[in-house]
């Protein structure tokens, strides 16, 4: 894991995690002010998540920027949440690409899921109980009532245990110093606190599971194969347990729980497979990733066989046999299977093979059966390609009056006025992108250069001179604030 963690963002990060709590060798810290102090309305919880997932986004190598996997997760999470009573939180999941079992929350409803728990889970219902779990946390305002019950010696135990999670990710060595250096009195009383915070988020996910119709003994299934893990493996134990402690008592009541909801078996949805073989074929070697999906296709019936077709037609795809991949697509059309994944499959195959007009034509075609996020990036993908930049443009346009904060957008608008040779134009989108993720400095100095741009009108160069002041002054508040 790259260290995303700046030293403005790790001002931020000592509130980002409800983790098994450990301490490092002393380290500096940011200036919080007293305990009295140390409270995190609604309001400060999201713009401290906010900061997070905005640094995440431009820093962390393994965040998988992928709309069909992140779009999947989110949908998960609305279906989890869609009879939550009462509850105006928004969510926000995403996928980090890391082999271990874990899933985290950050203040603000941001939930990040490692690509290892999505590969693993043995159902759809397991994932679901553990992205459930996670959005207890946040709905229960965890982190928030940490705060309030431990005050400043919470925030210093939890700043130590960002500096750990992000050794024990770069450099295991380092990880073991500082755990070996950690204060067992903190550690202890922090545990305490924490288990109690995983026993109200099991019983909180729990009963949102039950209610979004998904099989509640995932959550138990899950549980057992952990501690089989965790015997297997003794010291190294999965991530899920080292930040999610797995105690006697845990397993007991959520079991308890269990046996009082109805029992129900629930299909994986073929969203679900899709993106679970998505992931698998991008892993590893790519000619392992291929040969392994190639062996599986003998074995497998019904809906599993279809995502193993697919999973194969995107390893062919990884190692550039666009043959093959494009023989795995025509394949799954024979057999009747539809989806805005697969549509999206076919056009990528057209536009890294170098055929960006028939890739125009099957993002095109994809887009007529369903309103795809990925379908439209590849669209403007290949528009830009072919170098069509006014007619990507005018989709861009369109676009972002739906999506006003995505950065992406903002990207391509910069390449299609850059393909026109328009620099002020070119210039401002790019500043929006930035700052969009929280890169103000960087946006200000794109707005700087739109400013000296010989190309714009008086009503162009008023809203770049207007949009500069903007930003300078949330500059300068952020500074203010420490952030």
């Amino acid at each position: 894991m790259s260290h995303f963690f700046t030293r403005r963002s790790l001002r931020t990060a000592v509130v980002a995690l409800l983790l098994l709590p450990l301490s490092v060798p002393a380290q500096p810290l940011p200036d919080l002010g007293d305990s009295a102090q140390a409270d995190l309305s609604p309001a400060l919880e999201n713009r401290i998540g906010l900061a997070l997932w905005r640094d995440m986004r431009v820093r962390e190598r393994a965040y998988i920027d992928d709309p069909e996997i992140n779009g999947y997760l989110n949908h998960l999470a609305d279906r989890l949440t869609e009879k939550l009573p009462g509850s105006t939180q928004d969510f926000e999941l995403f996928a980090l690409r890391d082999p271990s079992l874990n899933a985290f929350a950050w203040p603000g409803g941001f939930i990040g899921v490692h690509s290892g728990l999505i590969v693993t889970a043995q159902s759809e219902s397991e994932l679901a109980s553990v992205i459930a779990h996670e959005i207890s946390h946040v709905t229960q305002r965890h982190i928030a009532r940490q705060f309030s019950n431990r005050g400043q010696s919470t925030i210093i135990a939890l700043a130590s245990l960002v500096i750990a999670v992000l050794a024990a990710r770069g450099n295991s060595q380092v990880a073991q110093g500082a755990m070996i250096a950690g204060q067992a009195a903190t550690v202890a009383s922090q545990l305490a606190y924490t288990r109690d915070f995983e026993r109200e988020a099991d019983r909180i996910g729990l009963q949102m599971l039950d209610s979004a119709g998904f099989d509640t003994r995932a959550m138990a299934a899950f549980f057992e194969r952990m501690q089989r893990s965790a015997r297997f493996y003794e010291s190294n134990s999965p991530a899920y347990l080292r930040t999610h402690p797995l105690t006697v008592e845990r397993i007991t009541d959520a079991s308890a729980r269990i046996e009082e909801t109805a029992y129900r078996q629930v299909p994986d949805s073929l969203d679900f497979l899709l993106v679970r073989a998505k992931l698998r074929a991008y892993e590893g070697d790519a000619r392992e990733a291929f040969a392994e999906f190639d062996n599986r296709m003998r074995d497998v019936q019904g809906s599993i066989r279809l995502a193993t077709r697919f999973g194969l037609a995107h390893a062919a795809l990884r190692k550039r046999d666009f043959a093959r991949a494009q023989q795995e697509v025509d394949g799954l059309r024979a057999e009747r299977f539809e989806s805005p994944m697969l549509d999206n499959l076919a056009g990528l195959i057209s536009l890294e093979s170098g055929d960006a007009k028939g890739a125009i034509e099957r993002f095109r075609d994809g887009l007529k059966r369903s309103r795809s996020r990925a379908l439209t990036y590849g669209l403007i993908e290949a528009l830009l390609a072919d170098r069509r930049a006014a007619e990507a443009l005018a989709l861009i346009n369109d676009e972002v009056l739906a999506y006003t904060q995505d950065p992406r957008l903002y990207r391509y608008q910069a390449r299609s006025h850059a393909l026109l040779d328009q620099r002020l134009a070119q210039h401002r989108s790019q500043a929006e992108a930035y700052a969009l993720n929280g890169q103000y400095q960087a946006a200000i100095e794109q707005l700087e250069i739109a400013q000296r741009a010989a190309d714009g009108d008086f009503y162009q160069q008023s809203v770049v001179d207007a949009r500069l002041r903007e930003l300078r002054e949330k500059l300068a508040e952020l500074k203010r604030d420490g952030l």
